[in-house]
């Protein structure tokens, strides 16, 4: 057998059912290949960033390995900021690039360039394979690196020689690891008697509680405790209910602020994820003083990874939850205190919920539409069940007041600040979900970021409601620019350069129909409802431009 029917079959060994590419002439292999294997599916891009944004959002919303494509050094290249945000997102992700025919790499070829290299800070594992017995073994081993905790994307440069080398050694699947740990007694017994000395408890949540699982048994050990939740200022997952009395809000970009923001609480309970994912640097840490830091996590190399904690617990999350809240449901005392707080926490909740009801109706009727009316006119449209996938950015806090998001798979958002990855992440989210409503909610500058994404959602059929948000600005550079001169005591004799989109103005609509996808322009706030309402039940993808104020 040849290099690439080994590969294949490492694929099909592993559950892979979908590949998400961009390809070229040394990714002919595996595109010949794939007339023999019908039971995998390739989706396919017009860039390479598209792709490898696609299938990080399909590993978010499927559970499964994401598998990408690409093309050499300058399909690599285009792919790397995806790359970097699949990383940061624990995205566990199999990508690969046809490399030169090896016989070539003294004589400096067109396309030759050491890929392994290039690949390596923004994943797990880079390598090459160097020959067709190599090829079982470093599939095996990319699938088991891309899978374990905490997840992430591997590299795997495809030489097309090596490809068609033959070879005897045929692919074999990873083992089947059953990895759920009970937590150590004495670490629940120490982390419960920490959570019981503690007045106002509070609990920051990351992406791995939805990961995990864990949904429902995160609820009970916020009641248990008494506590309030937050989430991260970037998260991709909304991992514990928004509407639930004991969600707080978003965090926001620095230490300073975080602290701030976290006011008096005298514990902080850190679950699932690496923390903080910073803007701006302030000094100190982002826990008030003399409050108790612990965290949770199924994995060691998350404790204390940035900040220093006083006790970190390593365990499957659901178990260890669930032994947390036995253990506090066991003090009589400390639960009459926790009902206490829980109906305390759902007082401010409904007072938040009516003070920022306030403050829409105040901008209800703004020319262009206020961000909060757009929001509210986009839920009202938008049928029960879907999924949203937002890079909204800036209309991000109003657009979690506007929706409800329960459970895990409800939201999806980008990990690592890079911009462009809602429209191609809607792509993805979309294949591993496609009997659910879709809508992509997206600003006007993120969108031009993977704008090709269009052409994949019509090329595939997929019913995807894109809205995209247009102000005609970088709304959120903006803000940036104001943080920044004020930080750095910095003076400047212009408003906010090279952050206007408005010269020319992009048309979406047009855009969107020369991909084959039609568009809707809405302006008028009473229209918007209608217009969404239109899309979804309409077969295929659709395109609603909405345009929104800017900065005020």
């Amino acid at each position: 057998m040849r290099g690439r029917q080994v590969f294949m079959d490492s694929l099909v060994a592993h559950g892979v059912e979908k590949i998400f590419g961009n390809p070229g002439t040394t990714e002919s292999p595996l595109l010949d290949s794939l007339q023999s294997y019908p039971q995998i599916e390739y989706v396919v891009a017009l860039h390479e960033g598209i792709a490898a944004g696609a299938a990080s959002f399909y590993a978010q919303a499927s559970g499964k390995t994401g598998v990408v494509n690409l093309h050499v050094a300058p399909g690599l290249g285009n792919a790397i900021g995806m790359m970097y945000g699949a990383l940061k997102a624990n995205s566990p992700m199999v990508v690969t690039a046809g490399q030169q025919d090896t016989r070539m790499r003294l004589r400096g070829p067109v396309l030759g360039y050491d890929l392994a290299a290039m690949a390596e800070p923004v994943t797990k594992w880079s390598v090459q394979v160097e020959t067709a017995d190599e090829m079982a073994a470093i599939m095996q081993r990319a699938f088991k690196i891309a899978n374990e905790a905490p997840a992430g994307p591997v590299f795997v440069a495809l030489p097309i020689n090596v490809m068609e080398q033959e070879t005897e050694i045929g692919a074999s699947a990873s083992a089947q690891v059953f990895d759920a740990p009970r937590p150590e007694p004495a670490g629940i017994a120490a982390m419960a008697a920490k959570i019981m000395a503690a007045h106002n408890p509070t609990i920051v949540v990351s992406d791995d509680v939805a990961r995990a699982g864990a949904h429902n048994e995160l609820i009970a050990l916020a009641e248990a405790m008494g506590a309030g939740v937050w989430f991260e200022g970037i998260r991709h997952h909304a991992a514990f209910p928004n509407r639930h009395p004991n969600a707080k809000a978003i965090l926001p970009m620095d230490a300073g602020a975080i602290c701030n923001t976290l006011g008096d609480a005298d514990l902080v309970l850190l679950i699932g994820g690496p923390f903080f994912e910073e803007v701006w640097f302030t000094p100190g840490t982002p826990f008030p003083n003399g409050a108790a830091v612990l965290q949770i996590e199924e994995t060691p190399a998350r404790i204390a990874h940035n900040h220093a904690v006083d006790i970190g617990l390593v365990g499957h999350l659901p178990s260890s939850f669930g032994a947390i809240a036995e253990a506090l449901s066991a003090s009589g005392d400390y639960q009459t205190a926790a009902k206490a707080r829980n109906a305390a926490l759902a007082s401010e909740s409904e007072a938040a919920r009516t003070a920022y009801q306030a403050r829409s109706q105040r901008a209800w009727d703004r020319d262009p539409i206020s961000m909060a009316r757009a929001m509210a006119e986009l839920k009202a449209g938008t049928p029960d069940g879907a999924v949203v996938v937002e890079e909204a950015i800036t209309a991000g806090l109003d657009l979690a007041q506007a929706f409800e998001f329960a459970a895990p798979g409800d939201y999806l958002s980008g990990r690592g600040g890079g911009i462009g990855q809602g429209l191609a992440g809607a792509i993805g989210a979309k294949v591993a979900q496609p009997d659910r409503p879709m809508l992509a909610v997206s600003g006007d500058g993120s969108a031009m970021y993977s704008i090709q994404a269009l052409w994949s959602a019509a090329h595939h059929e997929l019913d995807i409601v894109f809205v995209i948000l247009v102000n005609r600005e970088y709304r959120i550079l903006k803000h940036n620019l104001d943080t920044y001169r004020q930080r750095f005591d910095a003076n400047s004799n212009q408003d906010y350069p090279q952050m206007n989109l408005d010269t020319p103005a992009l048309d979406f609509v047009t855009i969107a129909k020369g991909m084959g996808i039609p568009g809707t322009v809405v302006s008028d706030p009473d229209a918007l409802a209608g217009a969404v309402k239109a899309a979804f039940a309409a077969p295929g993808p659709h395109l609603i431009a909405v345009h929104i104020e800017g900065k005020r």
